[in-house]
């Protein structure tokens, strides 16, 4: 039966290996991956292209293939039995992909003893935490993590044959097609299954919604109350861009406990789906009794609550966030909001090591005189606080420098933005 079980997943795999498919963007060369003996795991959110990715590194070599995604293999896992059919079908393989890993139960320990014993391994998982924190656990120093989050603007544009643009030398044609895709793309997001027909990118997200829900976090943690769940992540997806405290969310949703709240909020980002960014302080104590501020992995989730068409500067700000979370600043770590001593809001502290380098604002409008004003004024005073001059307002479209009380600020189009920087997807561990 598992010997069956992993033929018809054999097929699967060399049906998907047939396909073409868009090179994702990862500065080191991936086949590097492959000469080391380390474990890879890929991580990121359902359906953003690990298992498709994770095929694409293999191609080439003689690897086996397991899907836990299939319940028909978890239900019947048995680790003699796998690997005793794994060798018959898959004679003398070289590398064993396991796919969505976190779906068995005591994983690390089975992923440790295939370790021990020379399987050469990658894997992938759609639980960050999970995964990360219990092969640390296991396995201290003996894996590489690759994380892919939804397609980037820059992949959207390959997608649809734009690509190696001379940015500063655009003819009239090429910037008309940017555009249009870049509202496409600040709308419905960046997931692969929805880039042909885009017309099915709401009921395609509220299936995934719900699967994540399901999957990912009500069964995998025993969750009782599945409807207080569904209510919060609903009401977060409402208000992504917007600050909370659990008290006021356990107030407003009538939740049980404030304790419960944060579990359930805690869960909620484990999959990929919600993640909170805290302001910075050098007092880590204040940091985490501060409100937070909610943002969600792609702007195509964000049409589940709301008519877009009136919050288009959420969807920048959102948008802009998970690019900060693709050149790898890490919220609580190296990504923050701020809010100054007269309490102006700076929308991202971006910090690497000990240092500061970046203050960003994002704008999508400011025609008005009033609301530039109010975005160089927080710029300007926060640059003060935290002693960084390297300031930024992010646009739709205006581009400029403003040089005020002997600060610089640059004010760049978000579609010259995201196109403009390189993203760096692997780290070691």
């Amino acid at each position: 039966m598992i010997k069956d079980i992993i033929l018809r997943q054999k097929e699967e795999r060399d049906f998907l290996l047939s396909k073409s498919y868009l090179q994702r963007h990862i500065e080191m060369d991936v086949t590097i991956y492959l000469k080391t003996e380390l474990i890879k795991l890929i991580t990121g959110p359902r359906r953003a292209g690990k298992s498709i990715f994770a095929l694409q590194l293999l191609k080439n070599e003689n690897f086996a293939y397991l899907n836990f995604d299939d319940e028909s293999l978890t239900q019947l896992f048995n680790e003699d039995k796998i690997l005793l059919a794994l060798n018959e079908v898959y004679p003398n393989f070289n590398f064993l992909l396991l796919d969505e890993i976190q779906n068995i139960n005591n994983w690390e320990l089975w992923i440790n003893k295939l370790h021990r014993r020379g399987y050469n391994l990658v894997i992938t998982g759609s639980n960050a935490k999970l995964l990360s924190r219990e092969l640390a656990t296991s396995l201290t120093g003996r894996y590489l993590q690759i994380e892919l989050f939804p397609f980037s603007f820059k992949e959207f544009l390959e997608f649809h044959h734009l690509k190696d643009l001379d940015l500063e030398n655009l003819i009239f044609k090429q910037k008309q097609d940017i555009f249009r895709l870049l509202n496409d793309y600040l709308i419905n997001g960046g997931y692969p299954e929805t880039f042909v027909i885009r017309e099915i990118t709401k009921n395609y997200i509220s299936t995934l919604f719900d699967s994540i829900l399901l999957k990912d976090i009500s069964k995998r943690f025993n969750v009782r109350h599945n409807n207080q769940l569904y209510n919060l992540a609903s009401y977060l997806l409402s208000n992504f861009c917007n600050l909370f405290s659990f008290n006021q969310l356990k107030e407003q949703l009538q939740l049980q406990s404030v304790v419960t709240t944060q579990k359930f909020c805690n869960y909620l980002t484990e999959p990929y789906l919600f993640f909170y960014l805290t302001p910075f302080s050098y007092k880590v104590k204040q940091q985490k009794k501060a409100q937070k501020k909610i943002y969600v992995i792609d702007n195509s989730f964000a049409e589940q609550s709301f008519q877009v068409s009136t919050n288009h500067g959420r969807l920048l700000e959102n948008m802009i966030f998970v690019e900060l979370l693709r050149r790898k600043f890490v919220p609580e770590f190296g990504l923050f909001y701020y809010q100054t001593k007269n309490k102006k809001e700076i929308d991202f502290v971006c910090k690497k090591g000990i240092s500061i380098v970046e203050l960003i604002q994002v704008a999508y409008n400011i025609s008005d005189s009033r609301t530039l004003k109010r975005e160089i004024s927080a710029l300007i005073e926060c640059s003060k606080e935290l002693n960084c001059n390297n300031l930024t307002i992010i646009t739709w479209e205006v581009e400029t420098i403003i040089i005020e009380n002997g600060k610089t600020i640059k004010v760049v189009p978000v579609w010259k933005w995201l196109l403009s920087e390189s993203t760096n997807v692997a780290c070691l561990h």
